[in-house]
């Protein structure tokens, strides 16, 4: 029994192959995304995102997908170091996740005239108390957002039959929010090199 594991474990282990197979049905689309599955082993997706806009494409995130007593509970989705899988702190990401706020009926133009005015409301799904912490993904359909005081309303019992916290749902939410806006990396050259990432806001998911 995997631990904390409080659902009958083949369940969640059943529900977690299927997402697994799905994923494969599509990993070549999700390649050309950008979009690379290192592992898969119950309960646990390591998955790498990669600009492909930029030229050299730059590795920007990995995530690890928890499916702990999945479905009962969503899964648990953390930003983590590919090389050691650690969690990183908000200070060390290095690139962000928005999305447009209140602009759901605008129209491209409207959106495209606001972004050249550098006016376009945006809404951060990464929050975290201070560069240090650990942050969480902020979107219905992962644990750390059911899991927060602020969201006790919006329990993940409302969400779980809506597609929310599939596998396939959360890599979009990601790769549409802060891995497809990015189009260049900026270069300061100092005493050593830094590389920022560049999006364009036009870019962002409603």
């Amino acid at each position: 029994m995997t631990e904390n594991q409080i659902v009958d474990q083949a369940v969640s282990r059943r529900k977690f192959e299927r997402e697994i197979a799905q994923y494969r049905q599509l990993e070549d689309t999700y390649r050309r995304r950008g979009w690379f599955l290192l592992e898969a082993t119950f309960p646990s997706v390591l998955v790498l995102f990669a600009a492909v806009k930029v030229t050299p494409r730059p590795l920007v995130c990995a995530v690890r997908l928890d499916f702990t007593n999945y479905d009962l509970m969503p899964p648990s989705v953390k930003f983590v170091d590919p090389s050691t899988g650690s969690a990183l702190p908000m200070k060390s990401l290095g690139f962000q996740m928005m999305r447009l706020d209140g602009l759901d009926d605008a129209s491209p133009e409207t959106i495209a005239s606001l972004a050249q005015q550098q006016r376009l409301p945006v809404q951060p799904l990464l929050q975290a108390h201070g560069p240090d912490e650990i942050p969480f993904l902020c979107l219905p359909g992962v644990k750390e957002y059911h899991d927060h005081p602020a969201h006790t309303g919006d329990s993940w019992l409302l969400h779980r039959r809506s597609g929310e916290g599939s596998l396939h749902f959360i890599l979009e939410q990601i790769w549409a929010s802060g891995i497809n806006p990015i189009q260049t990396i900026n270069y300061q050259i100092q005493q050593m090199s830094f590389a920022g990432f560049q999006i364009n806001l036009a870019a962002l998911p409603r």
